[in-house]
């Protein structure tokens, strides 16, 4: 029973960031936008929240400054895609080459004015990001430590994708916006203000990245800057998408087992299965293959890519 509660704990503690990241892929592609610099924002999100954090020791405006930076980021992608109707993978592979490079460029920059030559949070903002003790519930036996003994960034991950799943397909505009994915010149036709979703969405969904990232830098290295600290996170969280079917609350699981593939290599015994370290980190990508490979095969109406994500959409055309 302690193995299982310390699987899924590390699980669920290494499956985070790509919560974040995959919640916030889902509002680019429901949108109709197959966003691929999903790393580069990590990584903006990453370093800008690092960065806020250690000069202003709260997390609180560290958390705000790595959704802010995110969103900007992909403003600039919104930019290319909506209104010059640049092709959007290509679009999203320069994000992602910006966003790991200025975020490595800056990190080092600071590095370099360090008096150590190492980056590390201050202790108060550190004690903020400390698992949270909610009295009664956390002291419960296996409840206490499977479902209250987390970070912060754990709570807010799971409160945005469920969030995110209401305002999909709950509310008017989220209807609006789905309309936008599989038809926008219907939808403009019906009166949707198609370019001003667009761009709304695409800066949520790069914020929400970008706060995926910030929990890379500031808990996953221990609050020490460490440069390419998303590593490659940002293209599992794209193959997640459709492994949770572009559905935000299905995400939840789905990032959490891929987590758990992540932290594998702590809890299997080599004498079972004596392979080295290397496989363990090649397997959450080698499953993220799969998962695509299987994704082009299989046909489903219902849980399905919108039909114009990738599209970029020309008014005069309709």
């Amino acid at each position: 029973m302690d193995m299982f509660l310390n699987i899924f704990v590390a699980a669920v503690l290494a499956g985070t960031p790509l919560l974040f990241g995959t919640v916030g892929e889902i509002i680019n592609e429901k949108v109709g936008h197959l966003n691929l610099g999903v790393e580069g924002m990590m990584s903006i999100g990453a370093c800008a929240g690092f960065m806020v954090g250690y000069m202003t020791d709260n997390f609180v405006l560290a958390l705000i400054a790595s959704f802010v930076a995110a969103a900007l980021s992909s403003l600039i992608y919104a930019v290319l895609t909506v209104t010059f109707m640049a092709n959007q993978n290509v679009t999203g592979l320069t994000l992602t080459i910006f966003g790991v490079g200025l975020s490595n460029f800056v990190g080092i920059y600071m590095l370099s004015k360090s008096e150590n030559g190492t980056l590390k949070l201050p202790a108060n903002i550190t004690e903020q990001m400390r698992d949270i003790h909610i009295p009664v519930l956390s002291d419960l036996p296996v409840v206490g430590k499977l479902l209250f003994s987390y970070n912060p960034f754990v709570y807010i991950g799971i409160i945005i994708a469920v969030i995110v799943g209401f305002y999909l397909y709950r509310t008017r505009i989220g209807l609006n916006v789905r309309a936008i994915g599989e038809n926008p010149a219907a939808a403009d036709a019906g009166g949707i203000k198609v370019a001003k979703l667009k761009y709304i969405n695409l800066l949520i969904g790069g914020g929400i990245c970008g706060i995926g990232g910030a929990y890379c830098s500031m808990i996953i290295n221990g609050g020490v800057w460490i440069n390419n600290n998303v590593g490659g996170l940002g293209w599992i969280a794209v193959a997640l998408v459709i492994f949770a079917s572009w559905k935000p609350t299905h995400a939840i699981g789905g990032s959490f087992i891929f987590g758990a593939l992540r932290v594998l290599k702590y809890y299997i015994p080599k004498s079972v299965f004596p392979f080295p370290n290397a496989f363990y980190d090649m397997l959450p990508f080698l499953i993220t293959a799969i998962v695509l490979v299987i994704a082009s095969i299989r046909q489903s109406k219902e849980n399905n890519i919108p039909k114009s994500c990738g599209v970029n959409y020309f008014r005069e055309e309709r």
